[in-house]
């Protein structure tokens, strides 16, 4: 799912959030570095899907995977 983060400056000002929610991306993974699961994570924001949820964090896995 190509594009679930997107950063506009009208929206939590340019903050990187979920595509269509105000939920920041940041907060996914705060969750999950406080313990919580993905599960727990979508649970209290139902308003991001499964699917973008996975492709934030291969997103992230990809961006710090990059060789300089």
């Amino acid at each position: 799912m190509k594009g679930s983060i997107i950063k506009d400056p009208q929206v939590l000002h340019g903050l990187p959030v979920f595509r269509g929610t105000r939920v920041p991306v940041k907060v996914l993974f705060d969750s999950l570095e406080a313990g919580e699961t993905i599960e727990e994570f979508l649970n209290g924001f139902p308003s991001v899907s499964r699917e973008m949820a996975i492709a934030a964090l291969e997103q992230a896995h990809v961006l710090l995977s990059a060789k300089s």
